[in-house]
């Protein structure tokens, strides 16, 4: 009979341990990738109002959970605002339905109709599946909707949320612009909106959606890709207003250095009076 001496048995030991620590090794493919994925969504929602003028904050909700985005960047977001949208907190109730984190930068904060009830708040919100470390709702220049008589003012409106991505933070902006056809007061915002993202971290990645009610060639857009590039790549049109029949492109998915673009989309959906965006983005380490 051929027995195992302790020789042996120590040689068997030191093969089983080697064997054991090469399967809890990962190999060298497995080191933490260059880039993170990360899907966003660009959503002027109408505050919940589609083009059949009827509300329907479910269906706005299913859009976007459709869309399998990360990010949503919205706008036109209701909070018990008043009638056209039933009181409702659209932004709180949107994160709900999607089990989303939830920014919402009000433009406007007024007293309520009744007293007793909360305030009427109306702006731009930040869905995020991913935690949010930090927010802010910036001003820039604006021309109130709610003055009578108004002049270009500093004013709320212009949310950054710094997203975690997989452990990279993202500054996430989200941006409603002047609609009126005189471009002076986009000229403005644009120029409020470069100062503002110049405040990051040197290198910081940064992605700004939202509504810019111009289209890519609007003179008042040009300093905007000075420093940020568009995702929208497609030799398609990319048309996204009047939602039914889609006439110019006014929503965007855009972003800094240190962030690609795999590819764009928009969405065939009547939820809104737009059609959203979404895209695809690389985000390096």
């Amino acid at each position: 009979m051929y027995t195992v001496g302790p020789p042996m048995r120590r040689l068997a030991l030191l093969v089983a341990t080697l064997l054991v620590l090469s399967l809890l090794t990962p190999p060298a493919s497995a080191a933490p990738a260059r880039e993170v994925s990360l899907r966003v969504l660009s959503y002027n929602i109408h505050t919940g109002i589609g083009s059949d003028a009827r509300l329907d904050l479910a269906r706005t909700a299913a859009v976007i959970r459709d869309s399998g985005a990360d990010v949503v960047g919205l706008e036109e977001v209701d909070v018990h605002w008043d009638a056209r949208s039933d009181f409702r907190d659209q932004a709180r109730e949107l994160a709900r339905m999607l089990h989303m984190r939830v920014f919402f930068a009000p433009i406007y904060d007024l007293p309520p109709l009744t007293e007793g009830a909360p305030r009427r708040r109306y702006g731009v919100a930040v869905l995020s599946r991913y935690p949010i470390l930090r927010t802010e709702n910036h001003w820039i220049t604006r021309l109130s909707t709610q003055d009578p008589n108004p002049v270009p003012e500093p004013a709320p409106g212009f949310a950054e949320a710094v997203v975690s991505v997989r452990g990279v933070p993202v500054h996430v902006y989200t941006t409603h612009l002047d609609y009126r056809a005189d471009p002076a007061v986009r000229e403005m915002q644009v120029a409020d909106t470069l100062r503002i993202m110049g405040r990051d971290p040197r290198g910081a990645r940064q992605v700004l959606l939202g509504d810019l009610n111009a289209e890519p060639a609007a003179p008042e857009l040009a300093p905007l890709w000075t420093r940020l590039r568009d995702a929208w790549a497609s030799t398609e049109p990319g048309h996204t207003y009047p939602a039914a029949e889609p006439a110019k492109r006014i929503d965007y998915v855009t972003f800094s250095a240190g962030i690609r673009a795999r590819g764009a989309e928009v969405l065939d959906s009547l939820a809104s009076d737009h059609r959203p965006v979404v895209a695809d983005l690389a985000v390096r380490r």
